[in-house]
């Protein structure tokens, strides 16, 4: 994906996990909505200096640098979520491109892809970006409505409650 399809998703994530995390649609809603877009905007677009050096897809676009951004809140204390804008960022070059990113790079520089994706260039790129995103919010909306009372659940048959 392009700039553009990356900044897109980011802002629709923001909006999403605003209104999953704090659902009442008021004031604290939308603090939470910048309190998360802002570092996952700015972890979306990161992957993508690497068109300024390296080799694009492999040099910024593998695990070693989502490991980097994932311990960044632990050793900084701040932009806790700028790793979920690396993520997203995987996510749609992966499900949403044709190319696929190098995600064991510099051990291994095959790129890898699902055969969904379309071109970069594609009239269909921006509703793409949109069915991934959709997807990711689904997945986010399972892990915090319904991983807990899976949790829970468990819980009580494994300890007799």
């Amino acid at each position: 994906m392009n700039k553009k399809g990356h900044v897109l998703n980011a802002i629709l994530l923001s909006l999403g996990l605003g209104y999953i995390l704090e659902p009442a649609g008021d004031l604290e809603t939308f603090r939470t909505i910048v309190e998360i877009g802002v570092p996952v905007t700015l972890g979306a677009l990161f992957p993508d200096v690497d068109t300024a050096f390296g080799k694009h897809r492999k040099t910024l676009h593998n695990l070693p640098v989502l490991l980097g951004f994932l311990a960044f809140p632990y050793v900084f204390g701040n932009l806790e979520y700028v790793w979920l804008g690396v993520l997203t960022h995987y996510v749609l070059d992966v499900a949403g491109s044709k190319r696929g990113i190098a995600l064991f790079y510099p051990l291994w520089k095959e790129e890898f892809g699902l055969p969904i994706g379309v071109a970069v260039s594609s009239k269909h790129a921006d509703g793409m970006t949109v069915a991934v995103t959709v997807l990711e919010l689904a997945l986010v909306a399972v892990l915090v409505f319904q991983f807990p009372q899976w949790g829970l659940e468990l819980s009580q048959q494994l300890f007799g409650f």
